[in-house]
């Protein structure tokens, strides 16, 4: 579903990413998994193609990542809500509908998807940073994107709606779309079907939770994370 090879990024006169490769594979569930500042988010931002690169390629579906023929199969959703704040909830998701030629039958689905039934009257400027998160979802879920990209898209749940959310995201994985979501936290990897742990623009994990943990030796995905960081730096060191 996805190609990065050899990418490399640059902000003013810091590098980003540096060199980072890997592939997504479809159907699947992909954690981006590391600190704030890690370069999560302009990893995701190459995969949807706005962002600017100085080397390497970005491949969504066999096509160079920001295509005009991807623009119907990639769905995104950024860590600021993406939705009309004077707008309903369920105008804003009508409207996106609208877009794709659907109606309100899609867009009400896809706003119950994500919990937000009981609060589809209300204006999107009026709810709380988790439920205008959501309701970002529920419009990008209307088309029923190939690709799926989230840029930490539980931050400020609580755990029910975490949990129901990720359980949403499996669904969608089993009915045929790829997601590659993005978190700081740790204890969400455990939730994806394989992992791409990034730190300081650097790739330093891409394998199944069970492949990690079994390579650190131990079965705390983040205790798994800190030693393939001092593992790092002992090579770079050497």
């Amino acid at each position: 579903m996805i190609e990065v090879r050899d990418l490399v990024v640059e902000r003013g006169r810091r590098r980003v990413l540096h060199g980072i490769s890997c592939v997504v594979p479809a159907g699947s569930v992909t954690g981006l998994l590391g600190p704030s500042g890690s370069g999560k988010t302009t990893l995701i931002r190459a995969v949807v193609g706005v962002q600017i690169v100085k080397s390497g390629s970005v491949t969504v579906l066999g096509q160079p990542a920001g295509s005009a023929a991807l623009r119907r199969s990639v769905g995104y959703v950024t860590q600021a809500p993406s939705v009309y704040a004077d707008l309903s909830v369920r105008e804003n998701a009508r409207y996106f509908a609208s877009l794709y030629g659907l109606g309100a039958a899609a867009a009400d689905q896809a706003v119950a998807d994500v919990g937000l039934k009981d609060a589809s009257g209300q204006l999107v400027g009026n709810l709380s940073g988790g439920q205008r998160s959501r309701a970002s979802l529920a419009c990008a879920l209307i088309g029923q994107p190939q690709l799926l990209v989230l840029d930490e898209p539980t931050v400020g749940q609580d755990p029910v709606l975490r949990a129901e959310l990720w359980g949403r995201f499996h669904a969608l994985a089993a009915a045929g779309t790829t997601l590659l979501v993005s978190s700081h936290v740790m204890d969400e990897a455990g939730r994806c079907d394989r992992l791409l742990l990034i730190r300081d623009g650097l790739l330093i994990g891409d394998d199944t939770p069970a492949a990690i943990r079994a390579a650190a030796g131990t079965d705390d995905l983040e205790e798994a994370f800190l030693r393939l960081i001092r593992s790092q730096g002992q090579e770079v060191a050497a």
